[in-house]
């Protein structure tokens, strides 16, 4: 078929990111961008134009007006994702030889930063819901619990990390989670890939941003939770703790210094979007309609968790013993294409297009697949990560990353350190990181989730090459 002819051919009913529903919710400038002379916004930095890092040019005062009209001092676009930004912000934090506090379900770029700069991160725990298998974001007095086991001895923490909202949509109270961190002086990134749409400055009941609570670092994905193309991205910046040089070196490290324009374009537009009535009154349609949704469906007798985010709808499959993957594929089959399949439960992101008609074909296809089913005997709890409330690598990342290593079945790899990730993607949270070593327990826990993971997995561990 050729990349070309895949994209334009239909995929079904888009329930999974870019947020955008393949176009039918981009800005309407981006929308007549795309509809010029073909390649004709393909420029590089010219002096008119600049880019991220220049101090003049549209891209310059294109982000500082986004600054001034959210309150934060600094704003950068980004055109490699959320990844090339928390990245750049993490590093702009932490100096080589430092640590960082993190939660376990931090995305796969935070470990890799990592181990690029050897830094050590310092993971904690999170609340586990056994029902369905997934993390919860901390709280308060779950959090607190966390800091009373610092310090570590040995190491230095000079920067935390908060996950919110997670890829499901679950989101807790920010305020007193920055405001404990800051007490220790720590300044705060928040990863909010999937939460910009809690910043539009809407009364719309949605949970705070990082850029509401005094987070220091903000990093949107305007590609998963704003009408942005797939790349784009911003970083916010706000107060004193980081220095917005540090944050610019580090992000001329990992950005392309050819950055798109379209890109570029696509940020602008994305953001410029909740600043006017006519694309307010669109979010708080698609707000609105997503929670008559959930509504509808669970009135129905539709499995569907409560979460703090309406864009995502998360199928509980597994109450009635199917998994998330088999009914991954029956949807698909039946042009309900979800974003996240998993053991127990299956996510579906809204987005920002009109979902008109979703209840009455959601409905038919569940029933149809409940049909199929000859038992509806719901799961067994699943099984908790045997981790610590926290845990430090046994051997830095940079290092059990660059060290010679093998591959080795991952039943045999007790008492091993681990060379690489065993992550599955998506969601991109690590089961295993660089540098940590594996007890029998561990083991047999990531062998319980080969199971569950389909080709996931894998079987082969990289581990470090012990010396003789």
């Amino acid at each position: 078929m050729g990349i070309a002819s895949f994209l334009t051919a239909d995929h079904g009913r888009s329930l999974f990111l870019p947020a955008h529903g393949r176009g039918k919710a981009l800005p309407k400038e981006v929308k007549q961008l795309l509809k010029k002379q073909a390649g004709i916004w393909d420029l590089p930095e010219l002096p008119d134009l600049g880019g991220p890092l220049l101090k003049h040019g549209e891209v310059a005062l294109s982000q500082k007006k986004a600054a001034l009209r959210v309150g934060s001092e600094k704003v950068w676009y980004g055109v490699n994702g959320a990844t090339g930004l928390l990245q750049a912000a993490l590093l702009s934090m932490v100096r080589p030889g430092q640590a960082v506090l993190m939660p376990r379900n931090a995305h796969r770029c935070l470990i890799n930063a990592c181990a690029l700069s050897d830094l050590t991160p310092v993971l904690f725990d999170l609340p586990f819901m056994v029902d369905r298998g997934h993390v919860g974001p901390p709280n308060e007095l779950w959090l607190r619990g966390v800091l009373e086991g610092i310090p570590i001895s040995g190491v230095d923490i000079a920067a935390a990390v908060l996950v919110n909202p997670t890829y499901q949509g679950y989101s807790s109270d920010l305020g007193p989670l920055v405001e404990l961190f800051h007490l220790h002086d720590w300044p705060v990134l928040i990863d909010e890939a999937h939460g910009a749409h809690f910043a539009c400055g809407l009364e719309l009941g949605l949970p705070a941003s990082g850029l509401s609570v005094g987070a220091d670092l903000i990093v949107h994905s305007l590609h998963k939770s704003a009408a942005g193309l797939v790349q784009t991205a911003v970083l916010w910046l706000q107060g004193n703790r980081v220095d917005p040089v540090a944050v610019e070196r580090s992000i001329s490290w990992l950005q392309t210094s050819s950055p798109s324009s379209l890109l570029l374009a696509s940020c602008e537009a994305a953001l410029n979007e909740w600043s006017r009535p006519a694309g307010q009154k669109k979010l708080r349609a698609r707000i609105d309609q997503s929670r008559k949704i959930a509504i509808r469906l669970r009135e129905m007798g539709l499995p569907f968790l409560e979460n703090q985010d309406p864009l995502r709808l998360i199928l509980h499959t597994g109450s009635l013993g199917i998994s998330g993957f088999v009914a991954d594929a029956w949807f698909i089959q039946r042009g309900l294409v979800a974003e996240l399949p998993e053991p127990g439960c299956l996510t579906f992101c809204l987005g920002f297009a009109d979902q008109r008609g979703f209840i009455k074909l959601f409905k038919r296809s569940w029933d149809e697949l409940v049909a199929a089913q000859s038992s509806l005997e719901p799961f067994q709890p699943f099984v908790a990560p045997p981790i610590p409330l926290l845990m430090v690598p046994s051997m830095s990342c940079c290092d059990a990353w660059r060290s010679e290593s093998r591959e080795i079945p991952l039943g045999e790899a007790v008492g091993h350190f681990s060379a690489d990730m065993i992550c599955p993607y998506p969601p991109g949270i690590p089961m295993l990181i660089p540098g940590e070593v594996l007890d029998q327990r561990r083991v047999k826990w990531l062998l319980e989730q080969k199971d569950l993971w389909p080709d996931q997995i894998p079987s082969q561990l990289r581990v470090v090459q012990q010396k003789s």
